[in-house]
């Protein structure tokens, strides 16, 4: 059956100046990462759309993902690895100074882009640089800083230049250079796909072809004649629970779907295959035949809460959670009220694009443990998943996390951990499984998809009186995180402002589409665009600006928000109003088109959850170590917690070691979600720091007498549950609040997006804007060019046709940071920017597009703009 192949036609190259020969058919990244180790160059896509994969062929920018090895016959090509030193040394320098690296995954590919610019163009305009760096996505950053850092290159070249070395404090505030940045430019960084290990194998799953069906049989038989299938893994081997799941106490997701079961969603796996080799898998897989009886789907939440609906999982209706907030008497207070305002909003599913697909390594650790490589947003949530999964106990796991190529939530859950983990343990040898980008796709759980009913009452001078909203998401075939997304679009629902009386009532419904789940600003950005729209109805007939009625209602310190809480004395909206009013103005005075929105966003999970931060700094050979579990997704922990560690201990970055979250080193920290992460393990950090401190002090300042000592800091967040009884209950730690600007340009087009962010203290301001730059273009994309079409539970999305903003599309933006006259407790003041970078430039641009023209748009992404024409 399987005949020897015919020797492939090779082809004769050059890289980095060293000749070469491939087979002419085989993909030049794959030759480079497999057979040459050079890494730098990234599968993103694996269909040319993103860039990150660029080399230099002759001098030329290519997508190497793309590009045969037939096509680059006797030309040279130059990875980021055959850089002169020189060259190293600019960009390594340029893009840490500009604070252009976030997760860092696109930008060796930025480097490569950017010296096919330079090499012949070293004196470029900035439209020269988008038009360069055009074929390149970054999710991160929103090419701000990318675009300063090329123009510091280039002016390093042009000008023959010492490439300057800076010398930092680490104190709060400074702009110090990312810890990481170097790494990330150079492509010296390692991610879970750049790791190979002796006699490593492949794995891969078998997916459901249908969104719902019968497994009737599964048959491996001719699969596993393959010469290179070392096994086919179904249900009946999987060791311990088949359930998994996020959320310990709602375990739903089916490791695999076993025979006599119903698949969910088209992303259920149904056979792993492992293989020796990479570039069988496909063929391997297509040996197994699967029988199915097909069923018909639940393609929407009215549909799976219809009478008689089947139930994907024990829910009644299918409702995985309902949540109904009241405060006051809505229905009365809205009687009442002189203006009232009811629109019904729809919102779709959107992708999170990080760079990164999905990748993760497991090996056999000893007789019966095992080492797990990943770039998930929680070590320890993966070491408790994968172990419940095997029946081992937790700590039988060694999870060590790698550099994450962005998560923006998506990260959350299993998507190749627990397959890696199973392979490995039933071969015995370094399994690897990555998923294609369109799998990556097909599988990870999205934004939740809404539809909004907002109703929202005023007097007669615009100030609120009352809300009251229904909300039902569609969480897909899996619980994922869908209750505690829906209770974060419940509890921002009505918004930073001084009212009080509501009635929200939320729905999160199972469907037989792909799971929805974290995603940056979890729920709050789909209840901010229906709750900002209608505040710009109610300024209409209350007959003042957006502005105007946004700054008479803005929460202030003492104040209790709509959820009960009281506002901290560290609450900055008014001055963040204050601060874009003048640009405000001016827009409207030169006859502009100006939106205005508002948000707030929580650090940390709150509402009576445990929420715990943990850290140990330890003295080794006269250095630091941070060790906490943890994770940076691109946000910048590391630096975060190493200028918190010098600014408390007095010591320069150089003495500050932040190690990779690792389950044998470093404390459980929770998941990097929320927020949380500068605040929780912010304030662990210094409660460690300053014990080290107090120690330091006593040993005169001579490091060497705490050697080999450890130092534990933990910060647990004491918040009430929802539904509290008391009157003003808290329900997080700390919020963030921002107000965002939104102006077009007479075509039509976001000509510049102004931001106040209240944050609290800004530990690195640059890397801050930075976070918000990237918030806020992802925000622009969600308003305008973003979506996820599903007909049927088949998602209709590629890469390619996501609407994911380029350079050259971004607009102008301006952050401002309003500082804290009274900063709050926790973390030497500081707020998470994360979540709330993002939120409120949707209803902003929303806003701008009715002052327009009149047109009020209730879908996202909004139609008839200049970047989306009206359909039908």
């Amino acid at each position: 059956m399987y005949a020897q192949r015919d020797v492939p036609e090779t082809t004769a190259f050059s890289v980095n100046g060293r000749p070469f020969t491939g087979g002419a058919d085989r993909k030049l990244l794959d030759f480079l990462r497999e057979d040459l180790g050079l890494t730098a160059a990234k599968n993103g896509c694996g269909s040319g759309a993103c860039g990150a994969c660029t080399v230099l062929a002759d001098g030329a920018p290519i997508r190497s993902c793309v590009t045969p090895l037939k096509k680059i016959a006797g030309r040279n090509i130059v990875t980021l690895e055959g850089l002169s030193a020189r060259e190293k040394a600019v960009y390594g320098f340029a893009f840490a100074e500009a604070g252009a690296v976030q997760c860092g995954f696109c930008i060796p590919g930025m480097v490569l882009s950017a010296k096919g610019l330079l090499d012949g163009n070293n004196n470029p305009t900035g439209a020269d640089i988008r038009k360069a760096i055009r074929p390149n996505i970054c999710r991160c950053t929103g090419y701000v800083k990318i675009a300063g850092a090329i123009e510091t290159a280039a002016r390093l070249f042009r000008e023959n230049a010492e490439v300057p070395v800076r010398r930092f404090s680490g104190v709060l505030g400074e702009c110090m250079h990312r810890v990481d940045a170097a790494a990330k430019t150079l492509g010296t960084a390692k991610y879970v796909d750049d790791l190979s290990f002796e006699g490593m194998v492949h794995a891969s799953a078998l997916r459901s072809v249908y969104p719902r069906a019968r497994v009737l049989k599964i048959d491996a038989s001719q699969a596993l004649a393959h010469p290179d299938c070392l096994a086919v893994l179904t249900a009946k081997d999987v060791p311990g629970n088949i359930k998994i799941g996020h959320l310990a106490f709602l375990s739903d997701y089916d490791v695999m779907i076993a025979e006599g079961g119903i698949t969910r969603f088209i992303g259920d796996a149904v056979a792993v295959a492992v293989s020796r080799a990479k570039g069988s898998l496909d063929g391997i897989k297509s040996l197994i035949r699967v029988e199915y009886e097909v069923l018909t789907p639940l393609t929407s939440p009215a549909e799976a809460m219809a009478p008689g609906a089947p139930l994907l999982h024990a829910k009644e209706r299918n409702v995985l959670s309902h949540e109904h907030l009241v405060r006051g008497n809505a229905d009365e207070r809205l009687a009442k009220s002189k203006y009232v305002v009811t629109n019904r909003y729809s919102v779709p599913f959107t992708e999170h694009a990080f760079m990164e697909p999905e990748c993760a390594v497991a090996m056999p650790d000893g007789e019966d443990g095992l080492i797990l490589y990943s770039a998930g947003q929680s070590i320890y949530d993966e070491q408790r998943e994968c172990s419940r999964m095997l029946g081992i106990a937790p700590e039988k796991i060694h999870v060590k996390g790698q550099f994450v190529g962005g998560g923006f939530g998506g990260k959350e859950d299993m998507s190749v951990q627990h397959h890696a983990c199973l392979a490995a343990w039933i071969v015995k040898r370094p399994v690897k499984v990555l998923l294609t980008r369109q799998e990556s796709i097909n599988l990870h759980p999205k934004r939740h998809a809404m539809e909004m009913e907002f109703t929202t009452g005023c007097d007669e001078n615009g100030r609120l009186t009352a809300m009251k909203a229904a909300l039902v998401s569609d969480t897909g075939a899996y619980a994922s995180l869908g209750g505690p997304v829906l209770q974060r679009a419940c509890t921002h629902a009505a918004g930073p402002y001084d009212y009080q009386v509501i009635d929200i009532d939320g729905k999160a419904v199972y469907t037989d589409n792909i799971p929805a789940g974290a995603f940056r600003g979890f729920g709050v950005p789909q209840s901010c665009f229906a709750a900002e729209s209608n505040l710009n109805r109610l300024a209409e007939l209350a007959g003042i600006s957006p502005w105007e009625i946004r700054y008479r209602n803005a929460i202030r310190p003492g104040r209790p928000l709509p959820n009960g809480q009281l506002a901290g004395d560290d609450v900055e909206l008014e001055a963040c109003l204050l601060a874009l009013k003048p640009y405000y103005d001016a827009a409207l005075a030169e006859g502009k088109h100006a939106g205005i929105a508002c948000a707030m966003k929580n650090s940390g999970i709150g509402v009576g959850l445990p929420d715990i931060g943990r850290c140990i700094l330890s003295v080794e050979q006269g250095l630091v170590h941070i060790r906490t579990g943890a994770v940076c997704i691109g946000q910048g922990l590391a630096t975060v917690t190493t200028q918190i560690a010098c600014d408390t201990l007095g010591l320069p970055p150089d003495r500050i070691i932040t190690e990779m979250p690792d389950t044998k080193r470093t404390p459980d920290s929770g998941t990097t979600t929320a927020s949380r992460q500068s605040l929780f393990t912010g304030e662990a950090v210094l409660r460690a720091a300053l014990k080290l401190k107090a120690a330091l002090d006593e040993a005169s300042g001579d490091m060497a007498r705490l050697e080999g000592q450890e130092y534990y800091g933990e910060y647990s967040g004491v918040t009430d549950p929802m539904g509290s009884g008391k009157p003003n209950p808290v329900s997080h730690v700390a919020y963030g609040y921002a107000a965002v600007l939104a102006v077009l340009d007479a075509d039509g087009r976001v000509e510049k997006l102004t931001a106040a962010y209240d944050i609290g203290a800004v530990v690195n301001p640059l890397a801050a804007e930075g976070q918000i730059e990237g918030g806020l273009l992802m925000g622009m994309g969600y308003a305008l060019t973003e979506d996820f079409p599903m007909e049927g539970g088949y998602p209709r999305a590629k890469y390619g046709t996501l609407g994911l903003i380029r350079a050259d599309g971004a607009p102008d933006m301006e952050i401002i940071f309003v500082k804290p006259k009274n900063p709050g407790p926790l973390a030497k003041g500081v707020k998470g920017v994360g979540e709330l970078a993002t939120i409120p430039v949707t209803p902003a641009i929303a806003g701008a597009y009715y002052r327009r023209d009149g047109k009020f748009r209730t879908r996202l992404p909004m139609e008839d703009t200049f970047y989306r024409k009206k359909h039908g």
